[in-house]
């Protein structure tokens, strides 16, 4: 993997960049849609470049439990397994263990939790989790760490992010033996931790650049801290990342987190949103995040959003978008949430459209100007 910074924004610290893959170029800022279980739910690969992808994400937790990474190696890896034969990026399962496994033992060798779908017992390693990575075959893979819930305990914390330094090393210097027996070369991310700490954060990143990954992703945010308390982290963290590497934020979402992201420097971006919100019926527009289900859209004729390009936006009104979420006909889910991605991944053109042209700051007021007036609408809520 190889990555060139082309150019900033004179005006904020939002930059374009692009990252070359043995599967393909994607140029930065980037969205990620999540494809969990090795699939966008819903959506067929398809779909995805239809709208734009570039780059998914795979996860680690759920493709070891099921069908497991041997035979999905023995299937050609991800890209032969689900015929996507651009970028992939795997995470290591570990926000996964600790949030969806209500029986686990952290400890130094690494951690030890109950399957969420029939109670097994399994180990995660830093070691492990390469193998089943390299196993995967992803262009871009990330070590074992842990993410620290919010609030956290200096004291946790400070223990935490040094224990994950620990699980880095240990990572890196697998991935290192592990290096010509995958299908492809593979690029290793390090990931900052030290929960809402400043000095835990400097600590975490300044060791991680010494350790020389192919990149950073920054974790453990977005999880309920405040948004101030955010976007200081990121300007702390990034000021001690190297600027001709690509740089990562790990699960933040909304469109103002993205714009706000982008200006201070980062990168690549994933979330659940898109997917998820868009099987309950939350639709993201120019105008906003609206809730198809509410009343005032049983008679609506015109399209969800009129500047998408997407099938539901060229081919359904909301009344009957409405329709199929309130029948329980799939074609809505799928309707949303291919709408969705659309938006989130358009979304990320329209800033690297704004950057290249030198007017990153008036285009984002512009945007959220447009987006908030309708997003303020308390029916918009689910």
């Amino acid at each position: 993997m190889t990555f060139e910074l082309i150019s900033k924004d004179p005006e904020t610290k939002a930059r374009l960049g692009r990252i070359s893959t043995p599967h393909g170029d994607i140029d930065t800022p980037v969205f990620m849609p999540v494809g969990t279980q090795a699939t966008v739910k819903t959506l067929t690969p398809e779909d995805l470049v239809a709208a734009g992808t570039k780059i998914m994400l795979g996860n680690t937790y759920h493709l070891f439990l099921r069908p497991g990474h041997e035979l999905i190696h023995r299937m050609g890896g991800l890209h032969g397994f689900m015929n996507w034969p651009h970028p992939i990026l795997t995470d290591s399962g570990g926000y996964q263990v600790f949030s969806l496994s209500d029986l686990k033992t952290i400890k130094e060798e690494g951690v030890t939790f109950q399957s969420h779908i029939d109670g097994a017992q399994h180990l995660f390693t830093p070691e492990s989790v390469m193998e089943v990575e390299t196993a995967l075959g992803a262009d871009i893979i990330m070590p074992l760490d842990e993410c620290t819930p919010y609030p956290c305990a200096y004291e946790y914390a400070e223990k935490s992010q040094a224990m994950t330094l620990r699980w880095a090393m240990r990572s890196k210097q697998r991935f290192s033996e592990l290096e010509g027996r995958g299908r492809h070369p593979q690029a290793l991310f390090g990931i900052v931790q030290g929960s809402t700490y400043e000095d835990l954060r400097v600590e975490n990143a300044q060791a991680l650049v010494d350790m020389a990954f192919d990149g950073y992703a920054i974790g453990g945010l977005s999880i309920g801290e405040p948004k101030s308390t955010m976007g200081g982290l990121i300007d702390l963290t990034l000021a001690c990342l190297p600027e001709d590497q690509p740089r990562y934020l790990m699960g933040a979402g909304t469109p103002e987190d993205l714009i706000d992201a982008v200006g201070r420097g980062l990168d690549m971006f994933d979330c659940v949103i898109p997917s998820r919100e868009g099987r309950n019926g939350a639709l993201y527009t120019q105008n906003g995040r609206i809730n198809i289900n509410n009343a005032r859209f049983k008679e609506d004729p015109a399209p969800l959003d009129e500047t998408c390009s997407c099938y539901a936006c060229r081919t359904f009104s909301k009344a009957y978008l409405r329709h199929l979420y309130h029948t329980g006909e799939m074609l809505g889910p799928r309707m949303g949430t291919l709408h969705n991605i659309y938006f989130f991944v358009g979304l990320a053109g329209q800033m690297r459209k704004a950057i290249s042209e030198g007017r990153f700051v008036k285009w984002s007021e512009q945007f959220l100007m447009r987006y908030r007036t309708e997003k303020n609408r308390k029916e918009c809520d689910l």
